[in-house]
């Protein structure tokens, strides 16, 4: 049994909070913005939107677009470090609202690789049969935990929530490789810290830099297949320096990888889906295409996975 994509969906805040906006509270330009990270604008959530609210939005157009109802939901998995609170999760809260009265309902804390540990834990519980189709969400309200006076880490964070739907596809499709791993020694260099998000940029850089590149390759290289073979590559939007430097090592084409960063900043374990969607709905994504998604965040984590796009 081959496991992958059979729906996706995603949700954006309406308020957006462009880098003019951001000249006007901070000592930043949007010149330095857009040359160090690529980032123009961002999404910011309603102080009353938390994470389930735009979790519920991108999993129901998820649902619909598998074409199943959410009672067939066997289980729900859930990437984010900001939950509305720290329990009950944000899992069994979609999961009330959603009306998946069958589902099991857990949250994942992978930070920014959240999602891939997401759907590579549906993926083994697909294909040894546990269950038949399971919801995937990564969701971030990082606005919630953004200092907004400090100029560093302000001018990167949005809100976001991306969903998919994981289930049985034909064969030769769906997730062909992955990777995941952590490097808790480096946690200090990105994290929480009191209310706020700390991060020592100049390290997060590096190890993104080298980890992004290996791990897209590793997986290319466990499905058996050549730089050449990829069609897109699905990066974490977390920096456009660190997003370039994976593509290069891949040795592909600018048009061949996915840039959402301009629109939406580091939405963390939302970023690889709503970038996805807005390939499938542009239309470059075909069936049969290979894609590589790779991620990394806090912790430090890391997750990659080559797949071949259709059901």
């Amino acid at each position: 049994m081959n496991a992958g994509i059979i729906g996706l969906g995603t949700y954006a805040p309406e308020k957006v909070l462009t880098n003019q906006d951001l000249e006007k509270r901070m000592d930043t330009s949007d010149e330095w913005i857009k040359t160090m990270t690529g980032i123009e604008e961002r999404r910011i959530a309603a102080p009353e939107e938390e994470s389930s609210h735009m979790a519920v939005k991108a999993a129901q157009e998820a649902i619909e677009d598998a074409g199943i109802s959410p009672e067939q939901i066997g289980l729900i998995l859930v990437a984010t470090v900001t939950p509305d609170r720290p329990f009950p999760s944000v899992a069994t809260m979609i999961q009330e609202q959603l009306g998946a009265t069958n589902a099991a309902a857990m949250d994942i804390s992978a930070a920014c690789a959240g999602f891939m540990y997401g759907i590579v834990t549906a993926k083994q519980f697909i294909e040894s049969k546990t269950y038949s189709h399971i919801l995937v969400v990564g969701v971030e309200k990082l606005s919630k935990i953004t200092n907004w006076e400090d100029r560093n880490t302000a001018v990167l964070f949005g809100d976001g929530a991306g969903a998919v739907v994981i289930g049985e596809v034909s064969e030769g499709r769906g997730i062909l490789s992955f990777e995941l791993g952590a490097n808790g020694s480096g946690g200090k260099y990105l994290l929480q810290d009191g209310p706020y998000i700390t991060m020592n940029g100049r390290e997060v850089f590096k190890f993104a830099v080298r980890q992004m590149g290996e791990s897209a390759l590793n997986v290319i290289e466990k499905a058996g297949l050549q730089k050449g073979d990829i069609d897109l590559l699905i990066p974490h939007q977390a920096n456009i320096r660190i997003m370039e430097a994976s593509r290069e090592r891949l040795e592909l084409p600018k048009e061949k990888m996915a840039k959402t960063i301009h629109k939406y900043g580091n939405t963390s374990s939302s970023s690889i889906p709503l970038a996805l969607k807005e390939e499938v709905n542009s239309g470059k994504v075909k069936d049969d295409d290979v894609i590589v998604m790779v991620g990394f965040g806090g912790g430090l984590t890391w997750g990659a996975i080559a797949l071949k796009w259709g059901k």
